[in-house]
């Protein structure tokens, strides 16, 4: 399991301009609930097609680049969030207890 740490605004726009599937996962490192939903998704890794880039967001470190995460692609800030693009639009996200590698995973076939 490898996160890749979206820690630049620059590679938000790289990953808007990305063929197939990434998904974006925004975390709070200070809430209970974000870690419970980090470490079950981290757990279930596993089911995501291999290669699959999964990007890591530290909000408190990192406000600017949620609220452009927000902005770009449409949809309201919540934490912890996922969320699946492909071809650089965003075609599903969660949240909270309905964040799932299986479904994310399920929805990439």
């Amino acid at each position: 399991m490898n996160w890749k740490p979206l820690e630049r605004l620059e590679q938000l726009q790289e990953i808007k301009t990305a063929k197939g599937y990434n998904i974006l996962f925004k975390h709070s490192t200070r809430c209970s609930i974000s870690m419970m939903v980090k470490r079950k998704f981290e757990q279930d890794w596993s089911a995501l097609p291999p290669d699959t880039p999964v990007y890591f967001l530290d909000l408190l470190s990192h406000r600017d680049i949620s609220a452009a995460i927000a902005e770009t692609f449409g949809i309201r800030h919540e934490s912890p969030q996922l969320l699946l693009l492909k071809d650089g639009e965003c075609v599903y996200d969660a949240s909270h207890g309905e964040i799932s590698a299986e479904v994310t995973a399920t929805l990439m076939e």
